[in-house]
């Protein structure tokens, strides 16, 4: 099963819930993509693959500058994880692959 498509998220943050729309094109065990949602659009930055497990950073400027650490698995078409938002903790973060 590959990893490979474009997910509606949605990051259950302290502002509220943030949608978006990620991509993920995959390459061996590296991937590249981007987030693009209500806070702008954001480019994923060494981004890994293991398994179904795929982990990336991606540079937020909007409401402030700060680099963001996540992770998820996907299962079939459903994707699960987490924003890790420095001092704001981690934010769970949950995806449908669409078709």
């Amino acid at each position: 099963m590959s990893v490979a498509g474009t997910y509606k998220t949605i990051v259950k943050s302290p502002m509220g819930d943030q949608t978006g729309t990620l991509t993920v094109v995959p390459d061996g065990d590296t991937f590249s993509g981007s987030l693009v949602g209500s806070l702008g659009s954001m480019d994923i930055a060494g981004g890994t693959v293991s398994g179904n497990t795929i982990s990336w950073k991606m540079n937020m400027v909007v409401p402030m500058p700060m680099t963001l650490d996540c992770e998820a698995t996907i299962d079939g078409d459903t994707l699960t994880g987490s924003v890790n938002a420095g001092a704001f903790g981690a934010m769970p973060l949950s995806g449908t692959r669409e078709a």
